[in-house]
């Protein structure tokens, strides 16, 4: 595991995070699926690091399962480690 500020650029990692946003009656983020937006709440997921800002302590992380982006700040993010793509 590591410290968001010490991975390393160029480099893929994943994490777990943690983001407000609006959910279905699934409980899952609108536009992941075809039901209706319901209301706002609390969203747990895993995503691959897109991009860092250490300056605004920001990632954009993209949601495998959603097939989301998410804007999560560094607080809201844990379990960072490597990715390994495979076929």
């Amino acid at each position: 595991m590591y410290k968001i500020e010490d991975i390393t650029p160029g480099k893929s990692y994943g994490c777990r995070f943690r983001v407000t946003t609006m959910l279905d009656i699934d409980g899952k983020p609108s536009g992941s699926s075809d039901a209706p937006p319901k209301s706002p709440g609390v969203y747990e997921g895993f995503g691959i690091i897109q991009k860092r800002d250490l300056k605004n302590r920001l990632l954009e992380v993209y949601d495998t399962t959603a097939r989301k982006m998410f804007r999560v700040d560094f607080e809201s993010i844990w379990d960072v480690d490597d990715v390994e793509y495979v076929d």
